[in-house]
């Protein structure tokens, strides 16, 4: 069986700038506001964790587990929820929280489920964002870092569940 090959890609002082960028810029939008932060299970669980350690409003934390890729390099075209948020959305701002933004597809499935809910905004904050990848018109209103068209893994990032514990961020060849 063939090795992974880790190009490294993203450094962590790099990420920790990102964050600290995003961090002020939703300190600024949420300001007096409460809102529920839904963090996008399992890739987005290490960023969440860092960011929320830098917001001051307030917030309750819930989660959501979807999937398009299926362990594969690329998405199967459509999304799987197998867990959905605990909290009542109605009347209240809500912020995605997504390790990265490529086809949109998993994006969109949750922006259209969550609007149909009431909410008194949705918005998406992103780690990294693929541009080039989109599937559907897509775009976050909080980006950390724009990339190229590379497989990353790495900072909660995986290919068939490897590597999410890099605390830097990869790009794979196989």
């Amino acid at each position: 069986m063939k090795e992974d090959k880790l190009i490294p890609y993203i450094s962590k002082n790099k990420i920790e700038k990102a964050i600290e960028k995003l961090s002020e810029e939703l300190n600024t939008q949420y300001k007096n506001n409460n809102v529920i932060l839904v963090s996008i299970l399992k890739g987005s669980f290490i960023f969440t964790a860092d960011l929320v350690r830098k917001l001051d409003f307030n917030f309750v934390i819930d989660f959501v587990r979807l999937s398009s890729y299926q362990n594969l390099k690329e998405s199967m075209g459509t999304v799987t929820l197998s867990k959905d948020i605990e909290s009542d959305i109605a009347g209240k701002h809500v912020l995605i929280v997504e390790e990265i933004l490529d086809s949109g597809l998993t994006l969109d499935f949750l922006m259209k489920r969550f609007c149909a809910n009431s909410p008194l905004s949705v918005k998406i904050c992103v780690l990294l964002d693929k541009k080039h990848k989109r599937k559907v018109p897509m775009q976050a209103d909080f980006v950390g870092i724009e990339i190229e068209d590379k497989f990353v893994v790495g900072y909660g990032l995986d290919f068939q569940e490897k590597y999410r514990n890099l605390s830097e961020i990869y790009y794979l060849e196989t």
